[in-house]
């Protein structure tokens, strides 16, 4: 399913800024929302995209020569930071509206392009070279030869449903986000739905949770709700700890009134008084704008007690964590909200029924909660029309790694990865070719090319080996090997392994060992070394397997996947490297092979003195030669070579 992306709410509702009109001033609902949707402009209004990804670009730079360029000019112009819209690899993104003008995109605005661009702009002629696309507006004179965002195969491909503000709106603005819909969903639920309303829609929706297994989301909702208590906790898992995903900070640094909504209206479903939004030190962003927006919320009585006169209360606190990967397991979380180490715990009973301060608890991610406010608004069955039979809604992606449009990305379930990587993504954009993708996170799978017909769905992902996870989506080319590729991410698992059961945390030491042993020249061992590695590679999926039915948690039961994808679709990659020790890829550095061409060497001797461990033989002005036992692959005679003589050979 293609859908365009719009900057108005989805689906249409009745505009909750009618509702807050008093509090935001103005007499008119109309224009109140025109004004604060920025459908009209009074003077020139620049906003600089500045995530986190926007800022590693150079954004920040871009922001502060912005300002300083209006300032030297004075020139009268109001300048607004916003989030992400998803295209990364083109950022500093910045988008210009003038009066009676569409917003216009500009693509790659580092600082000293700040000058060239306001010029031309202002002066109605704008850098050709910069444009990326302008979105489309009732009654305002669009930009010549300009396509449109959603004309662009980056954004036409999505289904963008929770990402609609990100990188559009100001995430900032309370007011922005209740003009373009938000808190609707809350009005909604507070004013005319029971709890166990909630519960039923979510469950009709066949909303999954988006941060693993894919448990449905209803479900947990129903337990927690069932379980008689006291006190009752909601959390959100912000503790995003996957190499190549940024789905959640995103999310929160664009769109934190979202999440916010959602939570609420969880917290009304099952019951909860208290919530914990448990987000990573890392994200200082992210912290700092949940922190303004929590405190918006408050202000308008959007949070705290008795929440729009529903007799509904309901305080939300920030806990920090400190960036150890197994808190993203939902017991471990847990622990480390309570003050204690985050480690696994047993189960049963289970969080619904003895969670947070052995409260019951309910544990989603960011995007699980972000989704609840559009099912709430446009009916469960609208969600559940997206996507498949088990798999409904949408799914948000970072895309990363070897391809050409990176950034995040929000398709329909039921798409296929080839339509994200290629369609979406562009391929890889150069010479070589697509090898694989590893969706899930260090813990997900490896998919080869043949198999990206496959559709984005938990359980079309599970029979090629991978998973959904909370959404990373990394492309490897032909230069990857994926033996290397297996050995990184056990080496992230094993020292993330909180080290509570014996099959997590010998297990991944032990898988991690077999396949450094693999990517080890014949010169580094010694004694009964190659017996030993030929041993542990015979019982390398064995041993994956032990550990994925024996280990305590989530973390520990996928630890092995990597592992294991890796030996089902690229078997002969290992044959390489554990008989041939040949790395195709030419990758595993210490098993590059390396040989002196006699006819270009000129006997200068700067390759034998440069080797650390004396594999070069020969004299000064005769041809040299490279002793293969000898040789650690380092590299280093290559790279002092002057003659082009030294050659890989592997």
């Amino acid at each position: 399913m293609t859908a365009t992306m719009t900057i108005t709410c989805w689906p249409p509702v009745e505009r909750p800024a009618e509702y807050f009109v008093s509090r935001i001033g103005g007499t008119s609902p109309e224009a109140t929302i025109s004004r604060l949707r920025g459908e009209s402009v009074q003077r020139p209004l620049f906003r600089v995209g500045a995530g986190t990804c926007g800022r590693g670009a150079g954004a920040g730079r871009s922001l502060d020569a912005l300002n300083a360029h209006l300032q030297q000019k004075k020139l009268a112009a109001e300048v607004m930071e916003v989030g992400c819209i998803g295209l990364c690899s083109e950022e500093p993104l910045v988008d210009v509206q003038l009066p009676g003008r569409p917003r216009l995109f500009f693509r790659q605005v580092t600082a000293d392009r700040i000058p060239a661009l306001v010029e031309g702009v202002l002066s109605g002629n704008p850098p050709r070279d910069m444009i990326l696309g302008q979105l489309s507006g009732e009654g305002l004179e669009g930009w010549p030869d300009v396509p449109r965002l959603d004309e662009l195969p980056f954004f036409h491909n999505q289904t963008r449903l929770v990402l609609q503000n990100c990188g559009v709106a100001n995430p900032l603005s309370i007011e922005e986000y209740i003009a373009r819909g938000g808190y609707a969903g809350l009005i909604k639920t507070l004013k005319s739905m029971t709890s166990e309303e909630v519960v039923n829609a979510v469950e009709i929706s066949g909303l999954r949770g988006r941060g693993g297994g894919g448990f449905p989301t209803g479900r947990k909702w129903r337990f927690a709700r069932q379980t008689q208590a006291d006190q009752k906790y909601l959390i959100c898992n912000a503790d995003e700890g996957d190499p190549g995903a940024f789905m959640d900070r995103a999310l929160i640094e664009s769109d934190p009134y979202r999440l916010l909504e959602g939570m609420t209206i969880a917290a009304y479903a099952i019951g909860a008084t208290k919530a914990y939004i448990y987000i990573r030190a890392e994200y200082p962003l992210a912290v700092q704008r949940l922190k303004s927006s929590l405190a918006q919320a408050k202000s308008w009585g959007l949070l705290g007690d008795n929440i729009l006169d529903s007799g509904f209360s309901l305080e939300i606190k920030l806990k920090i964590g400190a960036g150890a990967f197994v808190c993203g397991e939902e017991t471990a979380l847990i622990a480390s909200i309570e003050g204690q180490r985050g480690m696994p715990r047993p189960r049963p009973p289970f969080p619904a029924v003895k969670g947070a301060f052995g409260k019951p608890s309910t544990v989603n991610n960011v995007e699980t909660f972000a989704n609840v406010p559009g099912i709430i608004l446009g009916g469960p069955e609208a969600f559940a029309a997206l996507g498949t039979e088990k798999s409904k809604g949408t799914k948000i992606f970072a895309l990363s790694g070897k391809v050409l449009r990176t950034g995040l990305v929000e398709v329909a379930m039921g798409r296929t990865i080839r339509d994200v990587v290629f369609e979406i993504g562009g391929g890889v954009g150069t010479v070589k070719k697509c090898k694989a993708v590893q969706i899930g996170g260090p813990s997900g799978g490896c998919v080869p090319m043949e198999k990206f017909y496959t559709l984005i769905d938990y359980e079309s992902l599970k029979q090629v080996g991978a998973m959904m996870g909370s959404g990373g989506l990394v492309v490897m080319d032909e230069d990857t090997c994926m033996v290397d590729l297996a050995r990184f991410f056990m080496d992230f698992l094993k020292k993330e392994s909180c080290g509570k059961c014996i099959p997590c945390r010998e297990g991944t030491r032990r898988m991690f060992e077999t396949l450094d042993m693999l990517t080890r020249p014949r010169g580094r061992e010694q004694g009964d070394d190659a017996l030993v590695r030929f041993q542990a590679v015979t019982n390398l999926e064995r041993l994956a397997r032990v550990v994925q039915d024996t280990a305590l948690c989530g973390l520990g039961t996928t630890a092995p996947n990597p592992v294991l994808s890796t030996l089902r679709w690229f078997r002969n990659e290992y044959e390489q490297h554990v008989y041939a020790r040949k790395c195709p890829a030419g990758a595993c550095g210490e098993l590059q092979g390396f040989a002196i061409d006699p006819g270009r060497c000129v006997g200068c001797g700067a390759c034998l003195r440069q080797c650390p461990t004396g594999a070069i033989l020969g004299r000064i002005k005769s041809a040299h030669l490279i002793d293969p036992d000898k040789c650690i692959g380092c590299g280093s005679c290559l790279s002092v070579c002057k003659f082009s003589a030294v050659q890989k050979t592997a």
